[in-house]
Formats: structure tokens, sequence, C-alpha cells
């Protein structure tokens, strides 16, 4: 592969890069480039919105290059503050080690772990002394960093700041020149941070890392990122039926996006699939995801599944049960508490909203918040949340 096609390649799909010129540079010596990408372990588990980096991540092992997997145990003690209105919680070390533990799990079902070096960066800053630290903090002015869009938006609105958050970027810079990082590989959000990287090694005489930023996935509703926060994702630890359901429930208007991000799916290939009609586009991006996480068959049993409930209007196969042996004391049970004790919602606040919402049906009729059902004769009545839970009460 010719240099031209090879930056084409690491280029595409990309938001932003930032040295173009010094990666022509660092391709013409034909040594494999050292590719940063570091996370945070701050949640257990990860997203679709993640899998936009890790796809790309893997291109590049692809092609050659060496991935190196940071996870920040010493970062997450700080909380990156990027897009964030508030200063992170503290994570415990069990909690962060725990949450590492899990990501590279998840990671590994994208990435290729024999070409993949995982390293922590509290290698280096469990080391450093307080005067180090100091010295690092005098780099970077507080003018500079308040020009960050997320910074200078709490500053005008009187949100404070931790003056640790003000050290975020310096590490996760020096990051970079500990690891003499050639490209590092974020989300557009991770753009002012990933400069400062470019910058810090600079001043060390080191060669500046081309900056590649992915974009930021939308989310199921289409117009938010994709978010836990938000409710409106897609978890590496859905189930296939649940990977498949969500998939079908995306707007026909992010069905671009999804094919060339988490495809990695070019113009040609797009092309293609705009041929078809919406619902068929998205059950074989459904089918191709759900694919990449379940395997094949659990792909296509997904999709029979699916086709037999919304298409044909039929139960799936097999459903969660609710036992009401709980309830059989009572002569009528609010259905708010008949969810509330499934397993399936993380909170009766969550079963609420979807009460009021209208998306629960009792064998087909609505439910509304604060009704009861019976308990005599509720046994083999199936409750449906939204379009892909169903719950039989036994």
């Amino acid at each position: 592969m010719d240099r031209e096609e090879m930056v084409r390649q690491i280029c595409s799909n990309a938001q932003h890069v930032a040295g173009l010129d010094d990666l022509r540079h660092k391709l013409e010596k034909g040594h494999p480039l050292r590719i940063k990408f570091g996370v945070d372990p701050t949640r257990p588990d990860l997203t679709f919105g993640h899998l936009v980096v890790f796809r790309k991540l893997r291109q590049l092992q692809d092609l050659g290059h060496e991935a190196i997997f940071l996870i920040g145990d010493f970062t997450t003690t700080i909380g990156d503050p990027s897009g964030r209105s508030e200063t992170r919680p503290v994570l415990t070390p069990e909690q962060i080690e725990e949450n590492a533990k899990t990501y590279l799990e998840q990671a590994f079902r994208i990435l290729d772990a024999k070409k993949t070096v995982v390293r922590r960066n509290g290698e280096w800053f469990s080391k450093m002394s307080l005067a180090d630290m100091l010295a690092l903090a005098r780099e970077m002015t507080v003018a500079q960093l308040i020009e960050r869009e997320d910074f200078a938006k709490r500053h005008r609105e009187g949100v404070p700041i931790a003056v640790v958050e003000f050290l975020y970027p310096l590490i996760q810079g020096y990051d970079s020149v500990m690891l003499e990082a050639d490209l590092e590989l974020g989300g557009n959000d991770q753009l002012f941070n990933m400069l400062v990287g470019r910058t810090m090694q600079k001043n060390r005489r080191q060669e500046e890392q081309v900056v590649l930023c992915m974009p930021l996935l939308v989310g199921l509703d289409g117009t938010r990122k994709m978010s836990k926060s938000y409710g409106n994702y897609i978890a590496f630890n859905d189930s296939a039926q649940q990977m498949f359901g969500k998939i079908m429930s995306i707007p026909d208007e992010i069905l671009e996006t999804y094919h060339r991000l988490l495809l990695g799916h070019g113009d040609a290939d797009w092309t293609a699939v705009a041929k078809l009609h919406p619902m068929e586009a998205k059950k074989r991006l459904a089918v191709a995801l759900t694919a990449q996480f379940h395997g094949e068959e659990m792909a296509a049993r997904a999709r029979d599944e699916f086709e037999k409930v919304f298409s044909r209007g039929e139960l799936p196969e097999t459903l969660a049960h609710i036992p009401l042996d709980t309830f059989a004391a009572e002569e009528f049970v609010d259905v708010l508490d008949l969810l509330a004790s499934s397993a399936a919602f993380s909170s009766r606040n969550e079963v609420r909203r979807l009460l009021e919402q209208g998306a629960v049906r009792l064998d087909g009729v609505r439910i509304e918040l604060g009704q009861k059902i019976s308990i005599r004769g509720a046994a083999g009545q199936v409750l449906q949340v939204g379009k892909r839970q169903f719950f039989r009460l036994d």
C-alpha cells in the first residue's frame, strides 16, 4: 500500500485530523505507528459510542500499526471534565480496577488482543512528587485552559470548576510524552486534550503526535450523543435480542452515520445500502453489528425473533417472567409494583416514566400510571413495555 492510500485509510470517517503532514512524515520511515488510545474506567460497561473509536483502532491494527490501550487508573481519580457540567465523583482504587477489568474484556471483542499493548498511567504518575506535578502545571496558563468550550461554558454560567480539573489536559498530554505516541485516537470531545499532548511533546523535542478525532455517535433518539445518562444507548453487554431491537429503533436519518462509523462503510458501500428500503437496510445493519458481539447464528435468530414480533404481531419465543407469589396476599396489585419487582429496570422511577409515556400494555391494552390489576386470573397475562420487552405473569 502506498503512503497516500495509507493516509486515506487512517483518516477515513474521522471528523478532525491535526498533523497531516506529520503523519506522512512518520509513514515515510516505514515503521508501525504507536497508536495511543486512553480510557478512564469510570463505569463498568461500554456502549456503541465507544465502538466508533474501538473500530477505528482495530482498523489501524489491521493496517499493521501498534495499539497502546492506556488505562487511566490515575486520571480516573481526577475525572475527565470533557463535556461535563460538574466535577466527576471520585472512585475507589478497587472500583477503578474492577471497571478496568470489564473494559478490557469488552474491548477485546473488537480489538486484536495479540496486537494490543495495555498500559496504566499510574505507572509514572504514582512515582511523581508534588514538585514534579507543580512543574507540569507551569506548562499552561489558566487563560489557555479556559478556552476549552466546556470550561468556558461552566465559567460563564458560574458553575464551579475544581482546580484539579484544569490539570487533566496536562496529565493526558504527559501520557503521550511517556508513551512517545505517534498518533492519539479519541472522540471529538477530546480534541483540546490531545492537542495539549502535541504541545508537550514539542516542548521536549519529541516528534509531535498526530491527533485523530472520531465523531461522537448520535444516540437512539437521533438528536443527542449516545449516553447511558440519556438512556439512548446500545451496550456491548446487551443481549442479542436487545441489541438487534435497539438498532432497529434508530431514526432513518442517522442510518448512514451508523453504517459509516460502526461498520466502516465508505462511499461505495453506502451507495449500495442507500438503494435498499430503510427497514431492510436497518435489518442488515442490525445483523452485522449483533453478529460482532454474539455470532452470526444468534444474530440470525434475533432477526427472526424481531420479524415474528414486529412484522407478524406474534409473541417472542421466550419471555421474561414476573412471579406473582410476592403479591399473593393482595387482591389487587399496582402495575408499577409488578414491573419494579423485575431486575429488568434500574429503578421505580424508570418504570414510572414508562407508564407516564403510555409505553406499558397488558395483553395489548394500555396501562395508565396508578392502575391496578386483579391478582386472581393474572397468571398467564403478558405485560409489554415499549416495543422490545415482554413479561409473562406467573
